[in-house]
């Protein structure tokens, strides 16, 4: 799907960029990362760098000329894709054009009655919360990498961010000295709101921050909840004493290197009971190595009271006294957890979802497996073939790879199967693209490195979008068959459960046989039934007889 690309707002006195230089043309492909072009603005010459991949469709603006802020500057979409309606969409009216022009009687209103403050001799930048994917809103700072005081080099990374899809790394483009900090970590920040000031060390940012206000250009962060990650609520009268827990972090959340955080989830540690002895109290790797689990106090046993001398075998026994309590823990939610709720909630709500449900012999995809992996460079799983078959099968039935927008409906030509990874706070959805054109050993090295990027917190932006079609599996759960909620914009999601060895009927003998179930979600404001069936038909057809995947 094209996305379009807007001038972003590189200082905080940028009104409008110009491009000094494309170094991408028309037709060339673009991965996320690549340097599009050289924008000046009004205080330096930088890179503007593409959040997106594919081929480069469309240039919106040439050399030496400007462009406001948001203002269109180019189209990056897939190979031959039309983007007719949308160049149109942007000429008639988009958020390309600049503003208009205020009328008379506005521009004859009286100004403000606050004075504009002259900031022209602070030698000191605004930096402010980007857009760092099509769907976000809001970043939340999940760890400082530098402090007040510090010295910061273009490049250097100042923080990390949580934004509704991923954390990602935000990089300064300003030297000079870190001289405020204006939300500090667990703090949600608004897109354009300020993040830090950055500057020489005698400037006077407290009047640039106090001009910024008065003006009222840009969203305020918001302060880091004051909410604990865990909060224990017990109604026992007493309890164990509670071991000693972490309060390095600030507003309760927990600071720890990504290094440090990686290495204790493989070993089972809980930061909240490391100690930290980095900058700020922030657990670091030699915490983590040099941690020793406290032994739990060993429960101590009360000796029962003695039996009456004059009890008789007759007597009722009297059962012992269970001591319990009561206890739960509320957790936050997370950016994620948030997004995953607003958008399921949603479709829902707004998608009439149907369910078609279908039983696969898989006795001959378990012989193809076998074989494939005597010869296969990479080691196929059974997901490997599911993706393969929903691919081709999506290419023999196109109307079931569509989209709803409202007034449209859009039928994707090419395949992008979005493939469902549970990580420890959520789901995210990596995106395989052109699944039809790859090999089942190219879908099985993909799909297994997009699962430990998505568990690393290491997927870009553009590898968790663009889907046409959602694949969940839980059959390594033991799941035998489930359902599934559509995840729009796409139509459809494919449930796949684990494969079971039950009694099956061949050639009118009940034999041993391996079957796994499938159930298909559609929104029927896109796929009516019998394309949904048809669709099945073709899928079960592929894994029945897996030569079919290979001509």
């Amino acid at each position: 799907m094209a996305e379009v690309i807007r001038m972003p707002k590189m200082s905080d006195t940028m009104t409008e960029g110009t491009i000094a230089t494309w170094l991408k043309k028309v037709g060339d492909q673009v991965e996320s990362g690549d340097i599009l072009a050289e924008v000046e603005t009004d205080k330096a010459t930088m890179e503007l760098e593409s959040y997106e991949e594919g081929t480069l469709l469309y240039i919106g603006v040439e050399e030496k000329s400007s462009v406001p802020i948001d203002g269109v500057i180019a189209i990056i979409g897939e190979e031959g894709e039309d983007i007719t309606s949308l160049k149109a969409e942007i000429s008639n009216g988009g958020a390309s054009e600049s503003a208009p022009a205020p009328k008379e009687e506005e521009a004859a209103a009286p100004a403000p009655a606050a004075e504009a403050v002259d900031t022209s001799d602070i030698a000191a930048e605004i930096i402010r919360m980007p857009k760092m994917s099509d769907t976000m809103t809001e970043g939340v700072i999940a760890t400082w990498v530098k402090s007040v005081g510090d010295e910061v080099e273009t490049g250097d990374i100042l923080a990390e961010v949580e934004t509704d899809k991923a954390t990602m790394e935000l990089e300064s483009y300003s030297d000079g000295k870190l001289l405020y900090i204006a939300v500090e970590a667990g703090g949600a920040v608004p897109i354009d709101g300020i993040i830090a000031i950055i500057g020489e060390s005698d400037a006077d940012w407290k009047k640039l921050l106090a001009a910024d206000s008065s003006q009222g250009s840009a969203p305020k962060a918001e302060a880091p909840k004051e909410e604990a990650p865990k909060t224990e609520n017990t109604t026992a009268a007493a309890s164990a004493p509670a071991p000693a827990v972490n309060t390095t972090a600030n507003g309760g959340r927990i600071k720890a290197s990504p290094l440090a955080k990686k290495i204790a989830a493989d070993k089972g540690i809980d930061l909240t009971q490391v100690q930290g002895t980095g900058d700020n109290g922030r657990i670091i790797k030699r915490d983590i190595e040099n941690f020793t689990p406290q032994a739990a106090p060993a429960p101590q046993a009360s000796a029962p009271a003695s039996a009456p001398a004059s009890a008789t075998a007759a007597a009722p026994v009297e059962l012992p006294q269970v001591v319990g309590e009561e206890s739960f823990e509320e957790v936050p939610n997370s950016k994620m957890r948030n997004i995953i709720a607003s958008r399921l909630t949603e479709s829902k709500q707004t998608a009439p979802h149907y369910y078609l449900t279908m039983d696969i012999d898989m006795d001959s995809a378990i012989k193809a497996r076998k074989q494939i992996n005597e010869v296969s460079p990479v080691k196929v799983s059974f997901n490997d073939m599911v993706v393969k078959a929903t691919a081709l099968a999506l290419r023999q039935n196109l109307k079931v790879n569509a989209a709803w927008y409202g007034d449209k409906i859009r039928y994707n030509k090419h395949v992008h199967i979005g493939v469902a990874v549970a990580i420890e706070d959520g789901l995210v959805v990596p995106t395989v693209k052109f699944a039809d054109n790859k090999s089942l050993s190219h879908l099985g090295a993909e799909v297994k490195e997009l699962a430990t990027k998505a568990k690393n917190r290491k997927l870009g932006p553009a590898e968790m979008e663009g889907n046409t079609f959602t694949i969940s599996n839980l059959g390594m759960f033991g799941i035998e068959s489930f359902t599934s909620i559509v995840n729009p914009p796409s139509a459809c999601i494919l449930s796949v459960g684990g494969i079971k060895a039950v009694p099956v009927v061949k050639n009118g003998a009940v034999v041993p046989g391996n079957v796994m179930k499938v159930t298909l979600a559609c929104d029927h404001r896109v796929v009516d039934g019998a394309l949904g069936a048809a669709f099945l038909k073709t899928f079960k057809e592929l894994l029945e007889e897996p030569v079919r995947m290979l001509i």
